[in-house]
């Protein structure tokens, strides 16, 4: 127990949550020498597999995450949404997520929460003692709480994010290095702040693990030229949880958790394009580079990542699918999309996935109609213009996955089989002691 511990007298349980966007569980359990601080946690404590979210999209799992309910619930469905009876999108922030967050839990208990590098939480919270937004803040000083937590971290060189920019050149060298310093720079904050020793609850995130699985994670699958660097990188990381993980009590649980899996890109899936192709989308003009700009005939449209909307009477502003034809047009739409197979011959369809089977709650208007779980390889995209095939390549060989993300906790009593994202806030609300009156979506693992 820490000294601000000892002069307050707390004796409920503390806990540092770290979280390493898109980490594969299969990647830490094939590699226990890159790896050798979580393998140790496994042995030690628990881990498993943890399953992410229909759609495993980053934007839309971290608030699930932080709330343990579903996007019907958080009103967040991935980086693109739509906003309510209109064709107009916008991209989701902090200030849309509609559900109560864990850390806002904490702190009307009575404890104290640090929060660092979180996507999707921009604006910073002003309810909790200190806190840095992640992913999508447009600068160091919006993305603080307060003047101390900015000139704390422009001391240390803290960046956002990695520029993902340097991933789209030939040469990964310049990606490598900006990665390798913002993971270095997001240590060094956490270090600073784990050290002030004044928090109940400590939840960091590592979003440059996500980045460099888009742009490096084929060369790892195939044994490609920046293998040894990508698993350098993680051998770097592996040391600074372990690092971490040393400057911890008896008294404080560590929790290492994803938000979604990865595995290989191998295809972009231009959704639009196939809809277009296949009668299901137009659009009005030849100019077209919004959902806005989709034609009054149109029966349906898709959004990133592989959610698919009807073009629904009486939902969409010029709906032109009535409402009694809508399971009969959403059936003719699954039998489109399970037809559909890639250049090699594969089915590109792995799942899908009904809207109302894993969307529920007061925030599910602009739920979508189908959602697309791909094949390992087929990264599905959603843009309305730029795209003359169905089947494209870029710079990215690397893709968000459903099935593998993971979960490690230095407790030796969580049982993590069968988990899932929306089980980490009220697993770790449990091992806080911190009572919730409303459901939530997940269970505490906490045996």
């Amino acid at each position: 127990m820490g000294l601000f511990d000892r002069l307050r007298g707390d004796d409920d349980g503390r806990v540092v949550f770290l979280g390493i966007d898109g980490v594969p569980l299969d990647l830490v359990e094939d590699h226990p020498d890159v790896f050798e601080n979580l393998t140790d946690i496994a042995e030690a404590g628990s881990a498993g597999r943890l399953e992410s979210i229909v759609p495993p999209e980053s934007s839309a799992c971290w608030p699930s995450l932080t709330t343990g309910v579903n996007p019907g619930e958080t009103g967040v469905y991935g980086f693109q949404d739509r906003e309510i009876d209109s064709y107009e999108t916008y991209v989701p922030m902090g200030q849309h997520v509609k559900a109560t967050r864990l850390w806002d839990r904490v702190t009307d208990a009575g404890r104290d929460a640090t929060v660092l590098n979180v996507p999707v939480t921009f604006p910073p919270s002003t309810r909790i003692q200190r806190q840095v937004s992640g992913f999508l803040s447009p600068d160091l000083e919006s993305a603080s709480s307060d003047e101390s937590v900015r000139e704390t971290l422009d001391g240390l060189d803290y960046r956002i994010d990695v520029n993902a920019k340097l991933g789209h050149d030939d040469d990964k060298s310049a990606f490598i290095e900006d990665a390798h310093e913002t993971l270095d720079a997001r240590y060094s904050a956490f270090s600073h702040y784990l050290a002030e020793d004044d928090w109940d609850l400590f939840f960091g995130v590592f979003m440059s693990t996500d980045r460099v699985n888009h742009f490096l994670y084929g060369d790892y699958a195939t044994d490609g030229e920046y293998r040894s660097e990508f698993l350098e990188f993680y051998r770097t990381l592996d040391e600074y949880i372990g690092e971490i993980r040393e400057t911890l009590d008896d008294d404080t649980t560590l929790l290492v958790a994803s938000d979604h899996g990865f595995t290989r890109l191998e295809w972009e899936v231009n959704c639009n394009q196939f809809l277009a192709e296949e009668g299901w989308l137009t659009y009005d003009g030849d100019d077209h580079d919004a959902l806005a700009d989709i034609g009054d005939d149109a029966r349906a449209y898709s959004l990133i990542p592989g959610r698919f909307y009807l073009n629904l009477e009486g939902r969409e502003p010029n709906g032109s699918v009535p409402k009694s034809e809508y399971e009969a047009t959403r059936e003719e739409l699954i039998d489109d999309l399970e037809s559909l197979t890639g250049p090699d011959g594969r089915q590109v369809c792995k799942r899908i996935v009904k809207g109302e089977t894993v969307f529920d709650g007061d925030h599910d208007e602009i739920a979508p109609d189908l959602v697309v779980i791909p094949a390992d390889g087929f990264d599905l995209k959603s843009g309305f213009s730029g795209k003359e095939a169905v089947f494209t390549e870029g710079p990215r060989n690397g893709m968000h996955k459903f099935e593998n993300s993971l979960l490690y906790a230095t407790d030796p009593d969580l049982d993590v089989g069968g988990a899932n994202l929306f089980d980490v806030t009220p697993t770790i609300l449990d091992l806080m002691d911190v009572d919730v009156d409303d459901a939530l979506d997940g269970e505490s693992l906490l045996a």
